[in-house]
């Protein structure tokens, strides 16, 4: 992978699913890796992985939601390795409801953490980028927002404002130099996907499989794999793109 230097990548959602494993293909290319997630444990854990599979990682606790708390947690990336260069998007929250049954508190934690959050994040990011004038953003769309998802219609919205906002981003800050893509996932097994068909939202893993032409679901691993070509000097002409990873279940 084409690296001008080892630079310093901030995950957020680092504790769990896409999020862990982008952590540990940063860390493997030789990127120092902020593990940021909510809940300390599990940005505590990753980190530790990382550090034992003989990676740089740092736990840095914030919800992405509170603008203060993720200001306060890029400003202690600063401090611990420096200048954010990477920032991966991971950070999110499903939840599975008909329309008309949809609570406006739901609907707006929903935007909150999945749009929203990713706004927060890519503010607090782009000043390092700007002024380094290198720059790599990944944000975790999904496949929901290419095709719709009706039965959690605000997942897809929210998803769908994220598409929206990598092109926007893309257009923007290209003449500095950074670039900036989106990752709709599908089909990947993940702790979320777990926990929707524990509740009944989704079909069990064989059903699943059978839509995707492939024949079989994906890996978060498959996902951190893009991710790290993204965040390389090798996608440096890629920007602005909805770059699927989804076992061709979406063409």
């Amino acid at each position: 992978m084409g690296w001008l230097d080892e630079q310093v990548a901030l995950v957020t959602g680092g504790g769990s699913g896409i999020g862990e494993a982008t952590c540990h293909h940063l860390a493997e290319g030789g990127h120092r890796v902020a593990v940021l997630d909510r809940d300390p444990e599990s940005a505590g854990r990753v980190a530790k992985a990382v550090g034992h599979d003989g990676g740089q990682a740092s736990p840095v606790v914030a919800d992405v939601t509170d603008r203060a708390a993720v200001d306060a947690a890029f400003a202690e990336v600063r401090r611990t390795f420096g200048p954010i260069e990477i920032l991966v998007t991971s950070a999110g929250v499903c939840r599975f409801a008909a329309f008309e049954d949809i609570t406006v508190d739901d609907w707006q934690r929903t935007l909150d953490v999945n749009l929203t959050g990713t706004f927060h994040c890519c503010q607090a990011a782009i000043p390092d980028m700007t002024a380094a004038g290198w720059g790599r953003i990944v944000m975790i769309s999904s496949s929901s927002a290419q095709r719709g998802a009706g039965r959690a219609p605000h997942y897809a919205a929210a998803k769908g404002g994220v598409v929206a906002l990598a092109k926007s981003l893309a257009l923007a800050y290209a003449p500095h130099g950074i670039t900036v893509n989106n990752i709709p996932p599908s089909g990947i097994e993940t702790p979320m996907q777990h926990e929707a068909q524990a509740d009944g939202h989704l079909p069990p893993n064989d059903v699943m499989a059978k839509a995707i032409p492939l024949g079989h679901l994906g890996t978060p691993s498959d996902i951190a794999a893009a991710v790290t070509f993204l965040a390389s000097d090798d996608a440096g002409f890629i920007t602005g793109q909805t770059f699927g990873v989804n076992g061709g279940q979406v063409l």
